[in-house]
């Protein structure tokens, strides 16, 4: 299986995502953007399309973020959906696989950064792919918006801060606020560019400290997204 992941900051790293394609032999390619590499101009080789996370956001211009095409990127998983790939979005990814489908985003109304409890929707425990999360799961969080809905979307996590944590666009289409591949190594990145917003931790209730931060054990949340993983690719390849 071939995955390709469209990376927009180093400190944005794939993670456990890296981790489960490397563990189950898959081909790894990116586009790093912050380094002006392309997008992909063919998707035939391509299985699954994972768009990840960073500053930016789908209203972010050029002129703001000379390396950050967003019009580009939403072309491209637009094609990616249409011929039937596998699109997974992570925060920043998750707003351009709406806005991709003409679903605008919005900010959530809590800043979350830390680990905090989802819950699943009735729609997210009837869903097969989930059932390794159970009804709640402690999962990442380093955002300040969140995807927007299209008709067809289902909800299927939400969290006290953000009602859209996890959104199923489509059969193979999902988006996720949360950031469940996080690593220590991954949250050092981040630790690292987000001082100013890490600042805040005394005043906004669902930002922690680099202490907090830093004594987080992720291994449960990479475990559910690795169950999720294996099922979508299993029932994509059944």
């Amino acid at each position: 299986m071939h995955i390709h992941f469209i990376i927009h900051e180093h400190f944005e790293a794939p993670g456990a995502y890296e981790t489960w394609g490397k563990h189950h032999g898959h081909t790894l390619t990116c586009s790093r953007v912050y380094k002006e590499e392309p997008l992909p101009e063919k998707l035939d080789d391509i299985d699954m399309l994972i768009v990840m996370g960073g500053p930016q956001s789908p209203a972010t211009t050029l002129q703001e973020c000379p390396w950050f095409d967003a019009q580009a990127e939403m072309a491209v998983i637009r094609r990616a959906i249409q011929v039937g790939k596998m699109v997974i979005g992570v925060c920043l990814g998750s707003q351009l696989i709406g806005e991709a489908l003409g679903a605008t985003f919005s900010h959530s109304p809590e800043k979350e950064i830390g680990k905090f409890p989802i819950t699943l929707t009735e729609a997210g425990n009837a869903n097969p792919l989930f059932a390794g999360f159970g009804s709640k799961l402690a999962v990442g969080h380093w955002h300040n918006d969140m995807p927007g809905l299209t008709p067809q979307a289902k909800i299927l996590a939400f969290s006290e801060g953000c009602p859209h944590q996890i959104v199923q666009y489509g059969e193979w289409v999902y988006g996720f606020q949360c950031h469940l591949e996080l690593t220590p190594e991954v949250v050092e990145l981040l630790i690292a560019h987000s001082q100013s917003d890490l600042r805040r931790a005394g005043e906004l209730r669902f930002v922690e400290t680099p202490e907090q931060l830093r004594q987080h054990d992720y291994q449960e949340m990479n475990q559910a997204l690795f169950s999720f993983l294996d099922k979508l690719t299993a029932r994509y390849g059944g």
